[in-house]
Order: C-alpha cells, then sequence, then structure tokens
C-alpha cells in the first residue's frame, strides 16, 4: 500500500529534525535554481538563508508599518506576539502590563493565551477579569523585580513558579520563556511564551528569535507608555491648575483667587478680557426698585501683564474697546447664592462661545461658587484644627502610659529605654503570669480574681503565646505601653470598662487557640485580631448609638452609622498614630494596611444591627464545611477566601462581646447586673435629659423583668451565633453549653419572679414590684 501526500506530511510534520536532515540531503542546485528562477550554474546555497531572511525582513517592515498607522497598542503587539507563537513553535503567548496601585508594584494580563489560531478579541482582556501578580509571587513578578529574562525549560525545577494560574485556567505549563519590556530603568511589561509545541524545551535558537522579535514589541510599548503617561499628566495638570493650585493658593482673599482660577481659564477659551462682579452687599433704592450693587473687577490682557481695573457701575466699553461676544454666567454657593458674576469677552479666532466653552465656564463658576466659603471658613477651621490638637495632646497626656507606671509591670530600676530587647524579655518572664495561673485559655476565665493591672498582663501575655512578638519584631516596652494605655482608655464605666474589654480579648484568644480558629488565618491576621478585641469598646460613653443619635452627641453627627463602634475604631487608630505605642510599627506598608483592614472589619462588626446582616452568610459557610471530608482541603479552601474569613471574623467578635452569656452562672450573673446597672444609668438620662419614657430594658423601676429580658436576648441573639460556632468547631461547644446553663438559670429566675407577681396581684387586686435578688 502507497503512502498518501497527507500521510508524508504527517510524518514530516511530526519528525522535524528528519524533515530538516532529510531537506538538506535532498536539496540540489536543480531545485534551488528553480525555486529562485536562476541557471543551475550560478546557484549558491548561501541564498537560501537570504531569501528566508527577506522574509524575514518583510514580515518586520510590515510591523513597523502597522505601528506607524495604527494607535491600538494591543493590535500592534498581539500581531507581534502571535507570529513570536509560529516562529519558536510555542503553545502559546501572553502580555503582561505592570502598573502600580496604592504603591505597590504589580502586574495584570492585557493579552492572554495567544495561539497561531487566536483573534483579537479573544484574547484582550477585560479589566474585571484580569489576572494581577505582585512581583513576588511567579515567574511573571520575577522577571520583572529581577528585569532578567528567563528560559525554564521545567518549571518544577524553578522555586518561582506558581501554579495557581494554572489551577485557574485547567492548563499544565511546562517550560517558560519570558522578558521583560523596559524603557530605560523602568519596567513597562513583561511577555510570556509557554510550552514548546515540537520538542521537550525552548532552544537557545528560540530564544534568540523570541527576544529579537520583542525589540520591535518593545519600541510600541514605549511609544505607548510615553502617550498614555503625557495623557495623565496633561489631566492631571489642568485637574491641579483649575483647582488646588489657583483658587486654594487663596483662602484669605476672595479676589485674588477669582482672578488666578479665572485666568487660566481665559487662556483655554482664547478670549481678550474677563471681568468678576462679586457682591457688594449694599443696596439702594431708584424708584421703586432695590438695586444691589455689584464689586467690578476688570482684567485686561495688556502683553505679558494684566492690568486691572476696579469700577462701580461702569460700562466696560467706555474706553473705546468693542465688545463682539459674551459669556457670562453667575457665580453660586454651596446654600445656592448667587456671590457673584463671571464674564468673558470676545473670542480672538471671532466666532462665538460655543457649548464646550459653556461646559468649561459652568464647571469652573460652580467650583468658584463653592470655594467662595474658603475665605469665610479658613480662621474658623484653623482655629478647629488648634483646638483638636490641643485636645488630642490633652487625651494622649491622660490616656498614654507614663514611665512610673510601666514600672509597674517591670520592676526594675533602670529606664526601659536603656535595656536591649533581650533583656526586655528576660524582666517580662519573671513578671508576666504566664498561661496556666490565670487559666487564659479556658472559655470559662474568670477576671473576679484578677486585678486590673493583672489583666493587663494577662493580655501581654498572649501577644507571646500566639508568637506575634518575634515574628513581626514588636518592640517589646511599645507593647507593655500599648497595653496600659488600652487599659487607661476605657473609662470607669459600670460595664463597658477595661474588665470588659479585656474579657472579649481573651474570649479572642480562646477561640483562635483552644477553639482552633487560628489555622484559618496567618499569624500577622491573629494579630489584628487580638488587638482590635481588647480596643472594640475602648472610651465607651455607658450609652448606647441611639442615645447618641437623639441627644445630638458629635460623635452622631461625625459618624453616620455605627456611631460608637467608628469612634472606638478611630481612638484605637489614634493610639497607633503614636510611635511609642505602635505595635504595627515594624510591619511592612502592606502588611500595616492588611491589619488596619482587619480591625476596621472587626470592630465594626460589633455592632449587633450588622451581625443580623450577616448571620445568613456564616450559616452557609458553616454548612458548607459539612461537605468537606477532607479537613485539610477545607482549611486550604477557607484561607484564601478573604471574603468568607472576615465574616467568619464577625461573627467571632459578636460571639466575643457577647461572651459573658456563656461563662459560669456565678459570673454571668454578677456581669448581668453591672450591664443592668449602666442601661438603668442611660434610662435615667433620657429620662430627665431627653424627656422620654425609657424601654423597659432602661428602666430601674422594671429592675424585676431582667430575667425575661435576659431569656429573650439570648433566644434572639445569642443562640444562633454559638450553636453555629459549636457546628463549626466543635471545641467551642463549651461556649454554647455554659449559654444553655445560664438561660435555664434565667428561666428559673423568671418563673420565680412572675409567681411572685402573681401571688401579690391576687392579694392587692393590682400588680406590684418586685426585684428577684441574684
Amino acid at each position: 500500500m502507497s503512502a498518501t501526500k497527507e500521510d508524508v506530511e504527517k510524518f514530516l510534520d511530526g519528525n522535524p529534525a528528519f524533515a530538516q536532515g532529510y531537506f538538506n540531503k535532498k536539496l540540489t542546485p536543480g531545485a534551488l535554481s528553480v525555486m529562485a528562477g536562476i541557471s543551475e550554474s550560478k546557484v549558491d546555497f548561501g541564498m537560501l538563508q537570504e531569501l528566508g531572511q527577506i522574509e524575514e525582513g518583510q514580515i518586520l517592515f510590515d510591523l513597523i508599518k502597522e505601528m506607524q498607522e495604527n494607535v491600538n497598542m494591543e493590535k500592534v503587539v498581539f500581531k507581534i506576539l502571535k507570529r513570536i507563537v509560529a516562529l519558536i513553535q510555542a503553545d502559546r503567548c501572553s502580555l503582561f502590563m505592570y502598573r502600580e496601585r496604592n504603591g505597590i508594584a504589580e502586574l495584570a494580563t492585557r493579552l492572554f493565551n495567544i495561539t497561531t489560531e487566536s483573534e483579537l478579541d479573544d484574547c484582550v482582556v477585560h479589566p474585571d477579569h484580569e489576572i494581577v501578580f505582585p512581583l513576588d509571587l511567579g515567574v511573571v513578578g520575577n522577571v520583572a523585580q529581577t528585569k532578567k529574562h528567563v528560559n525554564l525549560k521545567d518549571v518544577n525545577e524553578s522555586s518561582h513558579f506558581s501554579s495557581f494560574v494554572d489551577d485557574l485556567t485547567e492548563y499544565k505549563t511546562r517550560n517558560i520563556l519570558a522578558s521583560p519590556i523596559m524603557n530605560g530603568e523602568d519596567v513597562v511589561a513583561v511577555i510570556m511564551a509557554l510550552n514548546k509545541t515540537t520538542g521537550p524545551h525552548f532552544t537557545t535558537e528560540d530564544e534568540d528569535l523570541f527576544l529579537k522579535y520583542l525589540r520591535i514589541a518593545t519600541l510600541n510599548l514605549k511609544i505607548y507608555q510615553l502617550n498614555y503617561l503625557y495623557n495623565c499628566e496633561t489631566r492631571k495638570g489642568q485637574v491641579l491648575l483649575w483647582s488646588a493650585n489657583k483658587v486654594f493658593e487663596e483662602l484669605t482673599d476672595i479676589e485674588r483667587q477669582f482672578h488666578k482660577a479665572l485666568y487660566t481659564v481665559r487662556a483655554y477659551l482664547n478670549c481678550d478680557r474677563y471681568s468678576v462682579g462679586l457682591l457688594d452687599m449694599t443696596k439702594e433704592k431708584v424708584g421703586d426698585t432695590e438695586v444691589i450693587f455689584y464689586k467690578v473687577i476688570d482684567y485686561i490682557l495688556h502683553g505679558k501683564e494684566d492690568i486691572k481695573v476696579i469700577a462701580y457701575s461702569e460700562p466696560l466699553d467706555d474706553s473705546g474697546w468693542t465688545i463682539k461676544n459674551v459669556l457670562s454666567m453667575p457665580i453660586v454657593n454651596m446654600t445656592e447664592d448667587i456671590v457673584g458674576v463671571a464674564t468673558f469677552y470676545n473670542r480672538k479666532d471671532g466666532k462665538p462661545f460655543d457649548q464646550q466653552d459653556e461646559e468649561l465656564m459652568e464647571a469652573m463658576t460652580n467650583f468658584l461658587g463653592w470655594s467662595h466659603l474658603n475665605t469665610d471658613t479658613y480662621d474658623r477651621m484653623k482655629m478647629i484644627e488648634n483646638r483638636k490638637d490641643i485636645a488630642q495632646d490633652m487625651v494622649l497626656y491622660h490616656v498614654k502610659c507614663r514611665d512610673d507606671e510601666i514600672q509597674n509591670i517591670l520592676y526594675f530600676n533602670r529606664e526601659p529605654c536603656d535595656c536591649e530587647e533581650e533583656e526586655f524579655l528576660q524582666i517580662l518572664k519573671k513578671e508576666l503570669p504566664g498561661p496556666k495561673k490565670f487559666e487564659i485559655y479556658e472559655f470559662g476565665f474568670s477576671d473576679f480574681d484578677c486585678t486590673e493591672l493583672e489583666l493587663v498582663m494577662c493580655a501581654i501575655q498572649m501577644f507571646y503565646e500566639v508568637g506575634v512578638v518575634k515574628k513581626f519584631q514588636v518592640p517589646q516596652e511599645v507593647l507593655v505601653r500599648f497595653m496600659y494605655s488600652i487599659s487607661k482608655g476605657y473609662r470607669k464605666m459600670p460595664y463597658h470598662n477595661w474588665r470588659h474589654g479585656f474579657n472579649v480579648g481573651q474570649t479572642m484568644f480562646t477561640l483562635l487557640t483552644t477553639g482552633n480558629m487560628k489555622r484559618y488565618y496567618t499569624d500577622l491576621e491573629v494579630m489584628a485580631m487580638i488587638t482590635s478585641a481588647f480596643l472594640h469598646d475602648i472610651d465607651h460613653r455607658g450609652t448606647n448609638n441611639l442615645y447618641q443619635v437623639k441627644s445630638g452627641n458629635p460623635l452622631a453627627k461625625l459618624h453616620g452609622s455605627s456611631v460608637l463602634e467608628r469612634h472606638h475604631l478611630e481612638f484605637s487608630k489614634f493610639l497607633l498614630a503614636d510611635e511609642s505605642l505602635n505595635i504595627y510599627q515594624n510591619l511592612n506598608r502592606r502588611q500595616n494596611e492588611h491589619a488596619i483592614h482587619l480591625m476596621d472589619i472587626a470592630i465594626i462588626a460589633t455592632d449587633l444591627q450588622l451581625y443580623f446582616k450577616k448571620r445568613t452568610m456564616f450559616q452557609k459557610i458553616v454548612d458548607l464545611s459539612k461537605t468537606y471530608e477532607d479537613e485539610k482541603k477545607w482549611v486550604d479552601w477557607m484561607s484564601l477566601e478573604t471574603t468568607r474569613k472576615e465574616i467568619v471574623l464577625a461573627m467571632m467578635m459578636t460571639a466575643c462581646d457577647l461572651s459573658a452569656l456563656t461563662k459560669p452562672w456565678e459570673v454571668q450573673s454578677k456581669v448581668a447586673l453591672s450591664e443592668a446597672a449602666e442601661f438603668w444609668v442611660q434610662g435615667d438620662l433620657e429620662r430627665e435629659v431627653l424627656e422620654n419614657q425609657p424601654i423597659t430594658m432602661m428602666d430601674r423601676n422594671c429592675a424585676g423583668e431582667l430575667p425575661k429580658l435576659q431569656c429573650g436576648f439570648i433566644d434572639f441573639v445569642c443562640t444562633f451565633v454559638y450553636k453555629e460556632l459549636s457546628r463549626f468547631h466543635p471545641a467551642i461547644q463549651p461556649m454554647y453549653d455554659g449559654m444553655l446553663n445560664n438561660r435555664k438559670e434565667w428561666k428559673a429566675k423568671q418563673e420565680e419572679y412572675e409567681a411572685q407577681q402573681a401571688i401579690l396581684k391576687a392579694q392587692s387586686g393590682q400588680s406590684g414590684r418586685y426585684t428577684i435578688a441574684l
């Protein structure tokens, strides 16, 4: 059976080395003369290479022509990469553009998975679907960081290779050829080719060919970057010119403020002259008409200088200058009052002002109207700023841990700043209580036998227990001062005091360690979560959010929602802003931002209104956890899901905040009375200050209803979070059991109270008041 043409072509395509050898062997001068169209006597085998070079030169010429005629960067680079794929027999090519966001460098896909059969529209990546590489991740990030091209023959042998894109796209990367695109010393992009299709890896010849074609891509990307930077700088210049650099240069002189802003607009409108009429606030009766006078400031362009002419009720064209066309608009302030009129005269090209001129003028007059208030409020703002600085200094003085107070913990005769870290650690080891003395790992922990100073020392101990002090280089003196300052930051309230703040922090610590919740979070996140728990109610006023709003407290005016929670968060950031209290001071920028972000999530989550919104989402996470048979896979998946981790964190914060209801009955009953005492103080304020009848929970005259209120609160708020957490992690079951036991005790107290009420009602014919002694 004879072989067909198709069989031969298939064999040669599958055996390129054989095909090349056979071609070189069978190529004769006669065959070459026919191909080149010349006589056999003039055949030179070197001409074959020259013909290949002519073809390649034509291709390069076409690419450069395409660059000249087409401003679409993606289209040009797509053609180059498509050609590269064919030349080096790669499976696919991709373009990653370099950028910086929030000061963090990264690479993002712009053209992805280009093959010999690809179409441009299929390869251009929409911003919503781009894949982003930080510079410390993957081969792409490493190429951008080192600014050197690489030829990886086997990705498994590279420590920089990351398979997360393979996992995302269900693709298998075997070998990589990648190179940075540079503009001087700056990285513009990275181009990567994947998987040699006709061999085990990319050869040196492939690498040379790859880099040669990238020179064309480099030229095109340089042009693109320069054009992009130019447009950005132009827009930035316009915004700065029209706004801050002009209007806010003159905060105290309205005339100079308007002049500087409108002078720039005049240049854009290309007109002869402009004037500003400012409200003079003087009125005069002319017959039956009330006339408002404007102070007119006329600016005439004269060479390189502006001649300023101030006139009152004088026509602008008395000097003989002829008005040809006018663009005039009112200047309106934020309260919609007219404060002046801006007018532009005579476009220099003789044309009337068009719609673009009107839009520009309208935007500027609106801005000028709003900025008019600056001159009135500038002095007041400076005064408020000075008062704020003084108030913050006073607060910090009273809250910040002093040197004599730090001696209460350290007990040594030297200044803390004179101690080395190792020496400081040895001193702390002697003074800290350790993990067992006060049972800080137990859900049933009670602070009743501890002084407030001992609670500070226990809190410091927890940071050592989770291993974050050494890992994140937290200065130990700073940690001591920080925790002592937190304890001072809590007011002496019946319930929302330092003891409550510590108990919430201790419960968070126990959930993470004993409850095994730590496995989902990094060490940095664990540190931020414990810190947030200690800080969550700092500077609490003893009244709830609703009272802040009803009483018109400045906090309610400052924060639109979660009033107290946002105040606690701001106060926490205020403490951390002081270098001697900043336990995050040795974190890098990304770590610090992540820690602060988690504090935002955690502290705001203590608002119970937000808790009710997230309960369903948390329940779905718990249900999903039960579908995983492999625990490691579940932990790995949860650890990478930022949103779900934040939902779990929010539930943990609620569980910590309400944890008094899970303590042993002898603890819970006493804490409940202190909480009720604080509520009753608010009820008194509502009755006296707001002249409102407080709700039952806040009314001390309804103290006997406390057991019923506690049962209702447990049923409506607490049961869900502790039941779901114990279902999520069985190690948390003691909290759920403790809550159920306390509900049983409260229910008994409720029945006892109701029985007494029934007896009194039967005896006297009317309901009485009776308070159960707990």
